[in-house]
């Protein structure tokens, strides 16, 4: 028996007439080179431009195209969420689904908010097939079965309206939340820049432009020595996974990166090494294990020289000159491909402060960073707040226990 035979869906308790999807909209299946029409991306900001992470499809004929007004899904549904209307014209992988609102029927705006409730995303994933839930999609012909509200033109307008306000305040946090993620290590401090000088490689030739004159320079090479231990039979901690916001931390995720069932060549990573994603350098895949465990075989693991104070090196490595610096010595076709060779970590240059200012500039950075992670810990919880509140007004508006003024 499929999922969907044996839940009621929250939709069905609708006031007003429900419809099947199908029936209100028309899916739009035309072929694009990108080439003619900008790539976008669809997550849980909506349809947007593509981000610099995402994978491009290498065929450029192979993509769907999007016009504005569309709606768009993730029709994977371990991406929940990623769906909206889109804003633009351009092209979307061709595992999308994009549809097309008819006219008279279903106000565009409303169906974007619709498409991202928790009601709708819930229903969306008891209509997909798959064999576990990583792999589990839903194409439009089983999508199109979906009932959902269908209240006046008036009234959608309206629900729309009232969610694209709570909407706005979510992304206003989103930017606030990549603010505070940016200011948690201050490049001006970590390379003892002076007030003015710019901080991103862009603006220098070298990660070391500007630096005081009675810092040392030396390479990377020189000061961080690759680690070789592995697991064995005998993992000493658990699975760490590399944050480019936090760095080295203990893998909770139940999606994304997972270890195999043999983790015998895994790499360990000890306290005070330098862990790193090599083929992530540009987004801030590295960082300072504060943790004893093992990433993944990919990874590497260093040692890092006496002559530093490891977490002055968390920060300097994170910072975004380096992070910059990192993406013009990488070599890879795609922005989340980049990967720098030990070859070319090792003659990096890397700035050699005295070690009291290390410890004092890594002081000052642990500070700021244990401010900012409070401050985005309350973000999130807003956020969430946010986005559950946004779900549950649609609901009630639909079944009827609210009115809108």
């Amino acid at each position: 028996m499929t999922a969907y035979a044996v839940h009621e869906s929250l939709l069905e308790a609708s006031a007003f007439p429900l419809a099947p999807i199908g029936s209100i909209v028309v899916e739009r299946n035309e072929k694009v080179s990108e080439a003619d029409f900008p790539p976008l991306s669809v997550g849980k900001l909506g349809v947007t431009p593509q981000l610099a992470g995402v994978a491009k499809t290498q065929t450029e004929g192979e993509r769907k195209l999007v016009r504005a007004g569309d709606l768009v899904i993730n029709s994977r549904s371990d991406r929940r969420g990623a769906s909206g209307l889109a804003r633009m014209d351009g092209g979307v992988s061709p595992v999308y689904t994009v549809m097309t609102p008819k006219p008279g029927l279903l106000v565009a705006e409303y169906g974007h908010h619709l498409l991202r409730s928790t009601a709708f995303q819930d229903e969306f994933f008891r209509w997909g097939t798959g064999i576990v839930d990583d792999l589990w999609s839903t194409n439009f012909t089983r999508m199109s079965r979906i009932r959902v509200p269908l209240p006046p033109l008036d009234l959608q307008h309206r629900i729309a309206a009232r969610l694209s306000e709570v909407e706005a305040m979510v992304r206003k946090l989103d930017e606030l939340a990549e603010a505070l993620r940016q200011r948690s290590t201050d490049t001006a401090a970590v390379f003892g820049l002076a007030d003015g000088h710019p901080g991103h490689v862009k603006d220098a030739h070298s990660p070391l432009s500007g630096i005081p004159d009675h810092w040392q320079r030396t390479k990377f090479g020189y000061d961080f020595f690759e680690s070789t231990e592995r697991n064995g039979d005998n993992p000493p901690g658990p699975l760490l996974s590399i944050s480019e916001y936090r760095g080295v931390e203990i893998n909770t995720r139940t999606d994304g990166q997972q270890a195999s069932s043999d983790v015998s060549n895994y790499r360990v990573v000890r306290p005070n090494q330098l862990a790193a994603n090599m083929m992530w350098l540009n987004h801030g895949g590295l960082g300072v294990s504060s943790l004893t465990g093992y990433i993944s075989p990919d990874y590497k693991a260093f040692w890092i020289s006496p002559r530093f104070y490891p977490r002055y090196v968390h920060h300097l490595f994170r910072s975004q000159r380096y992070v910059d610096y990192f993406g013009t010595i990488g070599t890879g076709v795609r922005p989340n491909a980049q990967r720098v060779t030990k070859t070319a970590l090792d003659m990096m240059p890397v700035p050699l402060p005295p070690i009291d200012e290390q410890r004092l500039i890594a002081d000052y950075l642990d500070k700021v960073t244990d401010n900012v992670d409070d401050m985005l810990a309350k973000v999130a919880t807003l956020r969430e707040l946010l986005v559950e509140r946004s779900s549950a007004l649609l609901l009630d508006v639909v079944t009827g226990r609210m009115e809108l003024a």
